[in-house]
Parts: C-alpha cells; sequence; structure tokens
C-alpha cells in the first residue's frame, strides 16, 4: 500500500518535520505497532482481502490505514530531518 502525500497534508505537516529534534526524530522513525496490533491489523488486511470485513471491520480498518499512512509522511519527514547536516 503506497502512502500518496497530498500537497495540502504536506504544507500541514511540513513544519511538525521542520520542528523535530534528533532524538524525536529517531524515536519517531523507529516506531511500529505493538505485537497484537499488529495481528489485528492483520488479520482485518486477510478479511478486507478475501471482501470478507464487515460495516464496523472496514471502518475500522480505514482508520488504521488513514493513521498508518500519516505515521508513514511523518516517519519520512524525521529520516528527512536525520539526514541534513546538524549545525556545530
Amino acid at each position: 500500500m503506497a502512502t500518496v502525500v497530498t500537497p495540502p497534508l504536506d504544507r500541514i505537516l511540513e513544519p511538525v518535520g521542520r520542528a523535530l529534534n534528533a532524538e524525536a526524530a529517531r524515536n519517531l522513525v523507529e516506531l511500529r505497532l505493538d505485537a497484537k496490533t499488529q495481528s489485528h491489523l492483520d488479520r482485518l488486511a486477510s478479511k478486507c482481502n478475501e471482501g470478507k470485513l464487515t460495516a464496523n471491520e472496514r471502518s475500522e480498518y480505514e482508520s488504521y490505514v488513514l493513521a498508518i499512512d500519516l505515521v508513514a509522511i511523518l516517519q519520512a519527514k524525521a529520516r528527512a530531518r536525520l539526514a541534513r547536516p546538524t549545525t556545530a
């Protein structure tokens, strides 16, 4: 699932990326779902691929996808922050 950054979303999140210090950027880059949540998301994804999600499950899955996309965008900004040379 590819993350697409829209210009408005990028403009909204750009100040967040600029505001990150190195420690916050590293923590954001390392952010992962806990095992229980990842397992639940994997089950929802399987059911989605099989066309077997209930309406409530579809809503929950879509919320996860949106949240994951947002975190992925922020992680990309954090990686860019870490790639910039630091000033003394």
